[in-house]
């Protein structure tokens, strides 16, 4: 028997599949490991902003900037998508932050393709679970590696990390530190790949599942009579993006207002929910167990700003309530 045949490693030939900057991460850092990569799959170009001129996505952008050819299908199933992506003869796939792909497509790969997944699943599947994880108060997150199977993130895992949340981190500062340590975990799969030494591991369904579904505007809207502890859960949860809103009835007017930064206050109080108490620093909002005191918030038509400068030149009445 040829023992060095069992050792030898594969030369793989690897196809990114990713949009956003979180996927960014995980290509360099494969580039920057020396893989090779011979084509990168990503959205088309968008229109946006105020011009909508049409924006490259953040996958795309670093993929240019490499010279790795990329390609842009509006439908993954068409003919003319499946020949460009067969031609580039990959023998690996590798998705971050994209589409659902079709069987024709993560099937195509001899070594199959792999996904990497912003929770420790099979909690937190589907498309937001860094949100969820904190809007939940969550205490533990991480990242997981699985091949692609024929539903949404339940396919046999291959590597999972955890880290901690801190009690007060916000689901941008969650989502940074993710990338990069999603962006190990994915060298350390292709790794795992390239040796043959990928062992698999059923996803558990004996657990209660909490979704990460998609968030709409009315998911992010503030509903001021839940204990403290949501209120604020669901603030550093959602911000810097999608952000929770609310609206501020303040005498005869309402307004909407985006809150990106906010932090809890324990205080016994008589006050109905919804209550704003303000002088010319400070704005805080009364919910069940305390007060929760607004630090950065955005305007209508406004950039985003400290509490303390939207009070110096915007009028709080006594009245005022959100809502």
């Amino acid at each position: 028997m040829n023992m060095s045949a069992t050792t030898e490693k594969r030369d793989l030939r690897i196809v990114f599949m990713g949009t956003p900057e979180f996927a960014v991460a995980g290509l360099a850092h494969l580039l920057e490991n020396n893989y090779t990569v011979v084509g990168v799959v990503t959205a088309p170009d968008r229109p946006a902003g105020r011009g909508r001129k049409l924006q490259e996505s953040a996958v795309k952008k670093y993929a240019l900037e490499k010279g790795l050819p990329v390609l842009q299908p509006t439908n993954l199933k068409s003919e003319a998508f499946i020949a460009s992506l067969a031609a580039l003869e990959a023998n690996l796939q590798i998705v971050v932050a994209f589409r659902m792909l079709p069987k024709v497509v993560w099937q195509m790969p001899k070594f199959g393709t792999f996904n990497l997944h912003a929770s420790l699943l099979p909690q937190y599947r589907g498309a937001a679970p860094i949100n969820w994880a904190i809007i939940n108060g969550e205490t533990k997150t991480g990242v997981t590696t699985f091949f692609i199977d024929e539903k949404i993130d339940t396919g046999q895992m291959i590597l999972q990390k955890a880290t901690e949340i801190s009690p007060n981190e916000t689901a941008g500062q969650l989502h940074d530190r993710l990338m990069h340590l999603g962006a190990e975990v994915i060298v350390q799969t292709v790794a795992l790949i390239e040796d043959n030494a990928v062992t698999l591991t059923k996803q558990p369904e004996d657990q209660t599942l909490k979704p990460a579904h998609k968030i709409y505007r009315e998911t992010c809207k503030i509903d001021w009579s839940k204990p403290l502890h949501n209120v604020y859960n669901h603030i550093r949860g959602l911000s810097p993006y999608p952000t929770a809103w609310t609206t501020l009835t303040n005498t005869k007017e309402d307004i909407t207002l985006k809150i990106y930064g906010a932090e809890p206050m324990v205080e016994a109080h008589q006050l109905r929910f919804g209550t704003v108490i303000a002088d010319k620093q400070h704005l805080k909002v009364a919910v069940k167990d305390g007060y929760i005191n607004l630090l950065e918030v955005q305007l209508p038509g406004k950039r985003k700003m400290a509490i303390k400068e939207v009070l110096n030149g915007f009028s709080v009445e006594k009245e005022a309530y959100m809502r």
